[in-house]
């Protein structure tokens, strides 16, 4: 089988972490998602504090300045580090999953990518940031805008299509009709399809 890349962009309380882990279970693969700069801060000997801070973030207009299409904001760096090493590790010839990270641009070129992104009803993401967080529905659904809003910005900030536009995805599902079981039955057919050789 030929080396393949799961890329899973999600909407926040959409399930699309959990269903990348089930995903990766299924296929024996490896998951990137917050612990990326782990792996990043322990390969490259940077501090992971820092990165995290900055990681996923849209630019500082305050503190980064722009010229000629470069960036040298601190959030522009640890963008420019995580895209290096996800070229290097497909370039590397692995197969893994791997959530956010703008990585359906970033890995578009790579022959075995399969693009996702994972959607919800409003209300089930509400009650999925409630239960997962012990939080008033005021709270999640402020939670909830907040995260999209703020991965929105940094999606299309560095990417030349917009974040949840279907156009840039292979495959985008809304995980409320069919569960989070469902969702992951449905996306494993999907990539089995794709990877047969």
């Amino acid at each position: 089988m030929k080396p393949f890349i799961i890329s899973l962009g999600r909407e926040s309380g959409s399930g699309g972490h959990e269903i990348a882990e089930k995903l990766a279970a299924r296929f024996s693969l490896p998951v990137y998602d917050e612990n990326l700069l782990s792996e990043i801060a322990k390969e490259k000997k940077l501090d992971e504090k820092t990165l995290r801070k900055f990681e996923e973030a849209p630019r500082s207009r305050l503190f980064g300045r722009s010229v000629k299409g470069l960036n040298n904001s601190i959030e522009a760096s640890v963008f420019t580090i995580e895209t290096a090493w996800l070229r290097e590790k497909a370039d590397s010839g692995a197969s893994f999953v791997i959530v956010g990270r703008c990585a359906e641009s970033v890995l578009a070129d790579h022959p075995g990518m399969i693009s996702l992104f994972v959607c919800g009803e409003p209300e089930s993401r509400v009650v999925r940031l409630m239960e997962r967080h012990g939080i008033s529905h005021k709270e999640a659904l402020d939670y909830m805008h907040k995260r999209d809003k703020r991965r929105r910005a940094y999606h299309d900030e560095n990417c030349t299509g917009h974040w949840g536009d279907a156009a840039n995805y292979h495959l985008c599902v809304n995980s409320t009709p069919l569960g989070i079981d469902g969702t992951v039955d449905l996306l494993e057919h999907y990539i089995r399809a794709r990877i047969q050789d």
